[in-house]
């Protein structure tokens, strides 16, 4: 099974975008036709609640190297660049030096998640209100265009191997490891294959679990997780 198609399985939408600074209970703005966008980075920007809400993190041991993503060459190129370019590696430039090939793929290791029980949401939302008089607020809550993230995958390694459509040399290597961070080393797999292995200090983002919250009329009525089958982030 794919990466993608496992996180799916457990409710998480991988992350596509250079854009990696998604974090439990932050708000998402989502209208039609259009990106998804940060609207408030904590949910008591918002809403106050009389009920606590507990942060439950758990090692993700399903998620590791065994587990793959593999994509097109540019494809794979582009998200790997995407990628890079949130751990501070952009200066690489994969994509000028490697300009013909067959596929990359992707995985991870040493996951963590970080939830809220959705239970708690629920009863947090019930007996919420807003923090002040809001119009804005309350227009884009009713037409449901909120989304919580309930949850987060954070991992700190990246494996990569890049499948070239021509013969690697040790000066190309040896060129990509002297840009690179300390963290981050390039080998040769094959005579056509290059792997990359970044392992980081901390945890970045990888994927996200999220849910609607549904308003009708301003009133809350129930949470609705739309990541396990959609592709908003």
């Amino acid at each position: 099974m794919s990466l993608q198609k496992f996180l799916k399985h457990q409710g998480y939408d991988l992350i596509d975008g250079p854009l990696r600074s998604h974090k439990p209970l932050q708000l998402w703005l989502k209208r039609p036709f259009n990106e998804a966008e940060l609207y408030y980075e904590h949910l008591s920007h918002a809403f106050s609640s009389s009920d606590n809400l507990n942060m439950v993190q758990a090692e993700a041991l399903d998620v590791n190297t065994s587990k793959k993503d593999e994509y097109s060459f540019n494809i794979g190129i582009s998200v790997l660049e995407n990628i890079l370019e949130t751990l501070g590696m952009g200066d690489l430039e994969v994509s000028a030096k490697l300009k013909k090939g067959k596929k990359v793929t992707i995985s991870y290791n040493n996951a963590i998640t970080k939830e809220y029980p959705i239970g708690e949401l629920i009863e947090y939302f019930s007996n919420a209100d807003f923090n002040h008089s809001n119009r804005r607020l309350l227009k884009n809550a009713n037409r449901n265009n909120i989304i919580i993230l309930t949850g987060v995958m954070f991992a700190k390694n990246l494996e990569v191997v890049i499948e070239t459509s021509f013969n690697l040399d040790a000066d190309l290597v040896a060129s990509f490891n002297e840009i690179a961070k300390a963290e981050l080393g390039f080998s040769m797999e094959s005579e056509t294959s290059l792997k990359m292995v970044a392992s980081t200090n901390g945890y970045f983002p990888i994927a996200i679990k999220g849910s609607k919250i549904d308003y009708d009329r301003g009133v809350f009525s129930n949470l609705k997780q739309i990541t396990d089958n959609r592709d908003f982030f």
